[in-house]
């Protein structure tokens, strides 16, 4: 799991996740590359439960993320089972057997049809995976699986992670509260084209698969595909989200629609979750040591901004110069002008905080070096570019390069 150390801008504590009735989770050995350590992560889910989600828009994909493209349209699940070690991608027809041994077996140990199983790999890419080393765990797995075991699942699923990425919110839907719960892994391999490395978040809510489909690609926008570690896209990012409907016996209305008053309610406990995790995976970056919010305003539109934002947190002179708490606006100048999006360079304002380093073209009048020196020191760090040409806003998430991020990728494989 990564060097071995946590990250500086990990949370002070893990948070203890509550169940979410009509769900048990368990995680097991099974030695697919890690040795010492838990790697296969089992979901059991209760019949009825609807599945919904977004997958790499890669060129590349995974064995798994053809196989979950092809489960997702039935919109049904009563398992999910999730390995770290080996992303099982670009292993040919050989990979696209394993996945489906896997969710024969999986189905086998939980009593339900393989294509109401899903599967999700991360790790090396271009290894042969051995469905049955997995499915050796997989009966005592299940008959371990419990409602509570939320951290033991994140952790089996870590590969450079250096901490166990878990979230949670509530929805009142009608007088009745349920309960969304969500785990993430990434640290690495992170500009998504979809959501993250992987995603799985569960509800008791009961919600039609069309709205949970609707709800899930509208709320990754801002949330998922609004972070990047390094700009590169992974061949198994997957997020998929899993409604088991138990709360519609304690009174809570089904949700059939995106406009009914309850789907709201139910999309702003998601986007919690969602926005959440994705920040967790910004501060987990590897080698971070700064979480960076980039805020773009002022662009002639949203998508502008958006295009504009992900040029500054892609780039590596930027964040390098923030590992080294240099405020270079230079390179935030840059940055802008190469995004191929309308700026004028007259026209700019660039923040760091609320300290104007540049204006008009130029360098702000009020510049203080020992101002800004100061305000780089900082964990987490606020960069607006105000381009002044219209109302188009948005905001990314990404972190510092550091000499640590050479240093894992530099042998991640051997």
């Amino acid at each position: 799991m990564g060097t071995g150390k946590i990250s500086p801008l990990a949370p002070a504590t893990i948070a203890e996740l509550p169940p979410v009735e009509g769900v048990r989770l368990s995680a097991a050995s099974a030695g697919v590359r890690y040795a010492g350590r838990t790697d296969v992560l089992l979901a059991v889910l209760d019949k009825g439960t609807t599945v919904a989600g977004t997958l790499t828009r890669s060129k590349c994909p995974s064995a798994p993320i053809e196989w979950c493209k092809a489960k997702l349209g039935a919109g049904k699940a009563r398992a999910l089972v999730a390995n770290a070690g080996n992303a099982n991608a670009f292993t040919g027809e050989k990979g696209i057997a394993a996945v489906k041994r896997t969710a024969e077996l999986a189905a086998e140990a939980v009593g339900c049809k393989p294509g109401e199983v899903f599967i999700a790999s991360t790790g090396v890419i271009g290894e042969p995976l051995d469905a049955e080393v997995i499915g050796r765990v997989l009966r005592g797995a299940t008959l371990a699986a419990r409602p509570e075991n939320w951290k033991a699942a994140a952790r089996a699923i870590m590969t450079t992670d250096t901490f166990p990425k878990v979230a949670t919110a509530t929805a009142k839907l009608g007088k009745t509260e349920v309960r969304v719960n969500g785990i993430a892994k990434g640290s690495g391999m992170i500009a998504p084209d979809m959501a993250t490395m992987l995603a799985f978040v569960f509800t008791d809510a009961p919600v039609a698969a069309p709205v949970l489909r609707a709800l899930v690609r509208q709320e990754v926008v801002d949330t998922f595909n609004a972070v990047t570690v390094d700009g590169d896209t992974s061949t198994s990012d997957t997020l998929l989200v899993f409604a088991t409907g138990a709360a519609a016996a304690r009174g809570a209305p089904r949700i059939k629609g995106t406009g009914d008053k309850n789907a709201e309610e139910f999309r702003r406990a998601l986007h919690a979750v969602l926005a959440d995790l994705s920040e967790q995976i910004a501060r987990d970056g590897e080698g971070a040591r700064k979480l960076v919010r980039i805020t773009v305003k002022g662009a002639v539109s949203k998508p502008s901004a958006r295009k504009i934002a992900l040029s500054i947190a892609n780039s590596p002179l930027v964040k390098t110069a923030i590992a080294g708490e240099d405020a270079n606006w230079g390179r935030v100048v840059m940055a802008v002008g190469k995004a191929g999006e309308r700026a004028d360079r007259d026209r700019l304002s660039i923040y760091f905080g609320d300290i104007r380093v540049a204006a008009g073209g130029a360098r702000d009048p009020s510049y203080d070096e020992k101002k800004v020196s100061a305000y780089m020191k900082r964990d987490v760090i606020d960069l607006t570019v105000d381009l002044r040409l219209g109302r188009g806003t948005d905001r990314v998430l990404t972190c510092d390069l550091t000499k640590e991020y050479v240093e894992i990728n530099g042998d991640y494989r051997t």
